[in-house]
């Protein structure tokens, strides 16, 4: 059959459009609306981010008249930063144990100038590790109330948003006077809708091949039920004759089955418990170290009846308890919660070429960031770390629904 001479002069490439990098029949340029920001904006762009179709930098950039674009490898960013005289009040939007609320702070204590990182999450960690000038910028977070909409690329973490998303997020909360920014969003959304109608080509040149067939499992409990979800971590007192630098505790082994500190958030709505239980004997001022809590935590300590009486009360009957540390079934049989539906996230297999280990590990390996600890103490952490871990899950989870449709 004789083929139509315009089949065979087709270009092998679409023509795309210099402004968003899409092709010409899938451009939005015509939607982003011009905003006249006060604070100044600098996004910090890792080159392989440049040439990415799904970019959201170059949509703020045309957008947000007051901000500037840096695009390189760590020595040309590291000049560029450096030749830039940054404001006094500057400020680096990054999520980390020592970032600030950016919306908790009192309005003078606001940055007038924000450094906003765009490129994948493992990019953005390491232009902070490799830049000294970014490890020295004062830092602030936000505390997303929903998922992210952008849902044509991977996030490690349900509530992590994309660099638009999370300018947007920061600006409304410095400037809220200013207008455009409801337009800014409808038009990222229209760029994700219009891309969710096509499906991915089987041919698509832009494959990690890395990836293939390394989905995690993700329980059921997780995927539907994330709205019954309770995150758990207890504290005991330490074992017979185990010691704290140096002062030995003298414990039964029962009493070593004892809480002594508890905490749990209810992860979809946030709701938070935290108890200091009174303890048997008489706990050294080392072990309130390793606690990494100060012994006036214990000083209105709840005696164990009050505690089981709060912890109840928080329960509802179909909290789904879920944990990564192995003692805490013995923790739950020793206050009676034993019978509450729970999920042990440590019998999951994340690697079949080896046994799971600690869970600050594993969050490592999987380049999970932990988000930031909203509870005390040694276990407020290892709370932050089980919680980071099931929302990366649930993020998997979700993707993987996404591509069997």
């Amino acid at each position: 059959m004789r083929q139509n001479l315009s089949e065979l002069i087709k270009p092998k490439h679409r023509i795309r459009c210099y402004g968003c990098h899409r092709s010409i029949d899938r451009c939005f340029c015509h939607s982003i609306p011009t905003i006249h920001n006060r604070t100044n904006v600098l996004i910090v762009q890792h080159k392989r981010e440049r040439f990415h179709p799904f970019n959201t930098a170059r949509i703020l950039r045309r957008s947000l008249q007051n901000s500037r674009l840096l695009v390189g490898d760590i020595d040309r960013l590291t000049d560029d930063l450096n030749d830039i005289s940054l404001s006094p009040h500057v400020g680096l939007l990054y999520p980390g144990a020592e970032s600030q609320l950016l919306d908790e702070l009192p309005v003078e204590e606001r940055p007038r100038q924000l450094v906003i990182l765009d490129g994948t999450w493992h990019h953005t960690k390491t232009l902070v590790r490799e830049i000294p000038l970014l490890q020295s910028l004062r830092k602030y977070r936000l505390a997303p109330a929903q998922p992210s909409r952008y849902r044509i690329r991977r996030e490690p973490n349900v509530l992590f948003l994309s660099t638009l998303e999370a300018t947007v997020a920061a600006l409304r909360c410095l400037e809220p006077e200013t207008v455009g920014f409801d337009g800014l969003l409808q038009a990222f959304d229209g760029m994700v809708e219009g891309q969710l109608i096509y499906p991915k080509s089987a041919d698509a040149w832009r494959k990690n091949r890395r990836r293939l067939g390394t989905k995690l499992p993700v329980p059921t409990a997780l995927r539907d039920h994330f709205e019954r979800i309770v995150a758990v971590y207890g504290e005991t007192m330490p074992g017979p004759g185990h010691c704290y630098a140096g002062t030995a505790a003298r414990v039964s082994p029962s009493d070593s089955r004892t809480p002594v500190f508890w905490v749990a958030e209810r992860l979809a709505s946030g709701e938070r418990f935290e108890r200091a239980i009174e303890s048997s004997i008489e706990l050294p001022s080392s072990f309130f170290a390793h606690l990494e809590l100060p012994e006036t935590v214990f000083a209105n300590a709840s005696t164990m009846p009050a505690f089981l009486q709060d912890w109840n009360a928080f329960l509802r009957p179909d909290d789904i308890l879920t944990f990564y540390c192995s003692h805490i079934p013995k923790l739950l049989r020793e206050i009676g919660s034993d019978c509450q539906p729970s999920l042990h996230l440590k019998g999951i297999q994340y690697d079949q070429s080896r046994k799971n280990g600690a869970l600050e590990q594993l969050l490592d390996s999987l380049g999970i960031i932990s988000c930031v600890p909203n509870c005390s103490g040694r276990a407020g952490k290892r709370l932050a770390h089980t919680i980071s871990l099931v929302k990366h899950l649930v993020s998997d989870g979700r993707e993987i629904e996404c591509a069997a449709r």
